[in-house]
């Protein structure tokens, strides 16, 4: 401090001591555009849902159905129309106004014939939206349907401006706490805080999501600190690390992910039940768990979580049966040294699950060629033009039932039993008759082993431990750091 006066010097104290009020968030997979409204990848999801997006209702952290851009709503007695009350001052981050109209051009875009929306059957049973004002929007449905508030909380169900909604898949203009600043492909998203936000402002002034598809980088980075949090760590092996170093704090909660090997049932043999009910006997779920994800996951024996509305525990359906596996393989004309090809996209769950899967699959005669995919490959090839055997991923979507139900999706599982009572399940207005339905569609994926079924996903984050406000569990796709700020 020489050469300084005592005035001067604690004319200084305030600036170096300001608090910290940027974040630099990790992520495994970088999205392949920004539009929550027009892609699938869960990536999107995880920057820009509720940081940049928001949709009349929200998703929180608990699952739970919250306010959003409609500060409340009433829904009428035979479940068809739902009149929502808009907040008022709401503008994009373009300076565009949110009103009714804005409303009808979301909803009428993402259900139009030529929509991208990956969720658009979301939107299927909207029949109109209508504007008695600025501040007031009435969807009119055409038959009621039982999620539709929490559908309507999802990213793809976001508002977007017709002022720009051709350009944000480069440059994201929507109406939350955070703005769209930069994209250096291949390294990072920088967004800074919106000033002009209708709600609590953001406590952070800027957030970078950098993307770290290596587990070892990603060790490093925490540990370095170039990163202050990695919301879902791609490397559990590394946790015990973590949790002995004082200076991180490590949360071990939930999402929505469930670990399938999807099978593309359009090809030979995977049309056929008793080749798929092969792969899931020859499958031993706790080796998985175990090696794959150090123990964190649950084991799962349908496309639903435990814990959801409804569920039903499957998992015994198909206990680890190698002899079974093999018998059934017989049966379906299936000769030692079938050959077969997993696709296997970066995570971890999917690399690495890979090749236990393979070692598993061998021992029933079944020879595997692991393929493995950059993510925005894996997109095109096989979640677009369904060109594949099988793959592994997980469906990060909640309460996804209705994906089977498609009359196009990449797994090309076409049944019209389970169409019919998840058609019931739509339209059911009694709760206990939705918990009925739910049940009989777990169980009608279980006996069609639609998929094979392995685990939960679970949500293994690694962060600052001064690090305040991140979500523990992940219900919907997100990294909200809406909330997050440094501790004093």
């Amino acid at each position: 401090m020489r050469g300084l006066s005592v005035a001067a010097a604690l004319f200084l104290l305030p600036a170096m001591a300001q608090a910290k009020d940027t974040l630099s968030v990790g992520m495994v997979l970088e999205p392949p555009h920004l539009d929550v409204t027009a892609g699938a990848a869960a990536a999107i999801r995880e920057v820009t849902y509720a940081n940049l997006y928001e949709g009349l209702t929200r998703i929180d952290e608990k699952g739970e159905i919250r306010p959003g851009l409609a500060e409340s709503w009433t829904v009428s007695e035979d479940g068809k129309a739902y009149t929502f009350k808009l907040r008022a001052g709401v503008l994009f981050h373009d300076g565009t106004p949110f009103d009714c109209d804005v409303v009808k051009f979301s909803y009428g875009r993402a259900a139009a014939a030529d929509s991208v929306n990956a969720q658009k059957p979301l939107f299927a049973a909207i029949a109109k939206t209508e504007c008695p004002d600025a501040r007031t929007a009435v969807v009119m449905l055409s038959q009621p349907t039982a999620s539709f508030l929490f559908n309507m909380g999802w990213a793809d169900a976001s508002m977007i401006s017709p002022k720009s909604a051709a350009t944000n898949k480069i440059n994201p203009v929507g109406t939350g706490p955070f703005k769209f600043k930069n994209w250096a492909k291949g390294d990072r998203v920088e967004l800074v805080r919106n000033p002009d936000y209708w709600g609590e402002k953001a406590k952070l002034s800027a957030v970078t999501f950098r993307f770290i598809a290596d587990p070892t980088a990603a060790t490093a980075a925490m540990l370095a600190g170039d990163v202050d949090a990695f919301p879902q760590f791609p490397a559990p092996e590394a946790l015990d690390q973590f949790k002995a170093d004082k200076r991180f704090t490590v949360n071990v909660g939930s999402t929505a992910g469930k670990i399938v090997m999807a099978l593309n049932e359009s090809r030979k043999p995977f049309d056929d039940v008793r080749v798929r009910r092969a792969l899931a006997y020859a499958i031993d779920r706790k080796q998985y768990i175990d090696g794959i994800l150090s123990g964190f996951g649950q084991p799962i024996g349908s496309h639903y979580m435990p814990g959801d509305l409804g569920y039903v525990d499957l998992v015994g359906a198909y206990p680890y049966d190698p002899a079974k596996a093999r018998a059934l393989l017989a049966e379906a004309g299936i000769k030692p040294g079938f050959t077969m090809t997993i696709t296997t996209p970066p995570p971890g769950y999917a690399r690495k699950g890979g090749e236990v899967i393979a070692a598993l699959l061998e021992q029933v005669g079944i020879t595997v060629k692991l393929a493995p995919m950059e993510w925005a490959q894996w997109l095109d090839i096989v979640f677009k033009q369904y060109n594949y055997d099988a793959t592994l991923i997980a469906h990060v979507e909640p309460r996804d039932l209705g994906i089977y139900a498609r009359d196009s999706y990449y797994f090309n599982y076409k049944n019209p039993e389970y169409r019919a009572i998840y058609d019931k399940y739509l339209a059911a207005t009694d709760p206990a008759a939705q918990i009925a339905l739910l049940g009989q569609l777990q169980r009608k994926l279980s006996d069609d082993e639609a998929n094979v079924f392995i685990s939960t996903l679970p949500k293994i984050g690694v962060w600052n431990a001064r690090l305040r406000g991140m979500w523990g569990n992940l219900p919907v796709p997100s990294n909200d750091v809406t909330a997050a700020h440094w501790a004093e």
